[in-house]
């Protein structure tokens, strides 16, 4: 059974998941951690509870979802995956990560590209991933059918969506998205987004303003 434990990092208030199964196997999704203070509540979690993460991957490359990822994979010597649209966006932090109070940004290095309709695994799980982009070109999201949760990034927020008028943004994509990918799963499935608390497919399809 897989177990999702969230974490809010840097000003921007980002979601950083970890997910871990009964085997002790972990992924880091989005890692957000910057100063020293945030990574060591993420990797004093990981230690508390035994675990051996085995990948970071990305729900989609802005700098709030990336400032830890470098060190990160410092640390468990372990590789780096995103969607290749979203590349571009990852080699532009740099240029603005200053602007933002960042300037210690360390640029990490992609070990593998996250294609639609792979699937994520780890220990016993597997998720699906699905491609939503819109708020960034190469913007995914990864689902359990298995226990109906998907972790949507900054894709679809309780009673919002992510904006699109960031480089790479397109509001129309993002609707087209959202409703063709993720109100496509079951209303019971739990939605945890990238930022702000988690909401469930069922109620953002009966309450969100973006799609009355």
């Amino acid at each position: 059974m897989v177990q999702v434990q969230s974490f809010t990092f840097n000003p921007f208030s980002e979601n950083t998941y970890l997910l871990y199964d009964e085997t002790g196997e972990a992924i880091i999704i989005d890692p957000g951690c910057y100063d020293k203070s945030e990574l060591q509540e993420l990797t004093s979690y990981i230690e508390a509870k035994n675990l051996t993460p085995v990948q970071i991957v990305n729900t989609h490359a802005h700098i709030d979802h990336v400032l830890g990822v470098a060190a990160l994979k410092r640390k468990y010597g372990i590789p780096f995956l995103l969607h290749k649209l979203d590349e571009p966006l990852l080699r532009a932090v740099k240029t603005y990560a200053s602007n933002y109070g960042f300037s210690a940004f360390d640029e990490p290095e992609i070990d593998g590209y996250i294609l639609e309709r792979q699937s994520i695994q780890f220990g016993n799980t597997t998720l699906k991933v699905i491609f939503v982009p819109g708020h960034a070109p190469g913007h995914v999201a990864f689902v359990s059918d298995e226990q109906q949760f998907v972790i949507g990034g900054d894709a679809l927020f309780r009673m919002s969506i992510g904006r699109t008028d960031l480089p790479g943004g397109d509001h129309a994509t993002l609707l087209t998205s959202i409703r063709t990918q993720l109100f496509t799963l079951p209303d019971s499935y739990t939605v945890y987004a990238g930022h702000m608390e988690p909401t469930t497919i069922g109620f953002e399809k009966k309450n969100n303003p973006f799609f009355k």
